[in-house]
């Protein structure tokens, strides 16, 4: 990836030209110091891999009991579609949109298009969707909650246990792994590095 580019730095607004960088090199505000970029060849395939675990854990997720209760000969078990379905069936709508979106519908797309975006970007060829998949990529990713739902589950079994036999299901393990995975394809990406490499694909 040849050729002076600029970029703004995200921290103090800073206009800031960038050469092209070795392998390992990081560039820095000359102002406030923050890291604008760094160049790491493997990124884009360890991205893509971690997409594909994620999403792979996500359908887990879905598909098998995330938790059980059991209290006084009754059980109950809980899924993730079916925490949405059953908001859903008892007129709670929106609530069951904002409880659904966040933490697999929304994540899912995200990984949809990353995939999209890296495939080609790995075999060096343009398709039409890179910058319409890159925009929403990184506009969209702000709105996903899966972190704060792992972790709000996590301070509600302490609650819960006190009040009920709670038995952890394959789900609750897969979408601890799916949010690992979801993080890490993210940190994996470099903004600024991701649409040099697209603008090379389309030129």
């Amino acid at each position: 990836m040849d050729g002076i580019c600029e970029t703004a730095c995200p921290e103090c607004d800073l206009l800031v030209e960038l050469d092209s960088l070795l392998a390992g090199q990081r560039a820095n505000c000359p102002r406030c110091g923050h890291l604008l970029t760094s160049f790491d060849p493997g990124a884009t395939t360890r991205a893509l891999a971690f997409a594909v675990a994620a999403l792979i854990l996500l359908g887990v997720a879905n598909a098998f009991p995330f938790l059980e209760l059991r209290q006084s000969g009754l059980e109950t078990m809980m899924t993730i579609p079916g925490a949405g379905a059953e908001l859903y069936q008892g007129g709670h709508r929106v609530l069951a949109g904002m409880v659904l979106v966040p933490i697999a519908l929304l994540p899912a797309s995200l990984l949809g298009l990353m995939v999209a975006l890296l495939i080609p970007l790995r075999a060096g060829t343009n398709a039409p969707w890179l910058v319409g998949a890159g925009r929403l990529l990184f506009g969209l990713n702000a709105w996903t909650m899966s972190e704060v739902f792992i972790i709000g589950v996590l301070v509600s079994l302490v609650k819960i246990g006190a009040m009920a036999t709670v038995v952890i299901g394959a789900a609750f393990w897969a979408y601890g792994g799916f949010v690992l995975c979801f993080v890490a394809a993210f940190g994996s990406l470099d903004r600024y590095q991701l649409w040099r490499e697209i603008e090379r694909c389309r030129a």
